[in-house]
């Protein structure tokens, strides 16, 4: 089962840089997360235990998929979800997920106001307390425009 959440908002220096290298089919093991996606993920499983929920374990495969989809919208000039079944049959294959959601945002600068945001809108918050176990986050920012592109995928493996 795929449960296919399909979620964005907008309101309130990573480059984009050159992806192709990057193994698009298999597990990606490595990705290097910014500061503000650390304290994105970590203000996330803080709202989740302050309501009696489990902590997610990141995976980086899921932040890179994330990535892809940051750079997708950036080229795009706008937040869609093109191709998230594609995102999420890959997260499945290569992770064994059961359920995989997905959260996007536009230009918030802090890692509270995007989660109050995801928050406040019934359909996110419904991805943020979901019953998953994982989850990645890519923030990239458009260096055209100097907004900030968020995507959140979260998995049940």
């Amino acid at each position: 089962m795929v449960l296919f959440a399909l979620n964005s908002c907008s309101a309130d220096s990573n480059d984009v840089g050159d992806y192709t290298s990057k193994v698009k089919s298999g597990l990606v093991e490595n990705y290097t997360y910014s500061t503000l996606e650390t304290e994105t993920l970590n203000a996330i499983n803080e709202y989740r235990v302050s309501i009696g929920l489990n902590r997610l374990e990141v995976i980086n495969h899921i932040s890179f998929k994330s990535e892809e989809h940051d750079i997708y919208m950036i080229n795009k000039k706008g937040l869609n979800h093109d191709d998230f079944t594609s995102r999420s049959e890959n997260i499945m294959k290569v992770l064994g997920a059961i359920t995989v959601a997905e959260n996007i945002a536009l230009n918030y600068n802090t890692p509270n106001s995007v989660l109050n945001a995801w928050l406040n809108s019934p359909k996110h918050k419904a991805v943020v307390v979901g019953n998953f176990t994982h989850f990645g986050i890519s923030i990239r920012e458009d260096t055209e425009t100097g907004k900030k592109y968020f995507t959140n995928i979260f998995a049940k493996i």
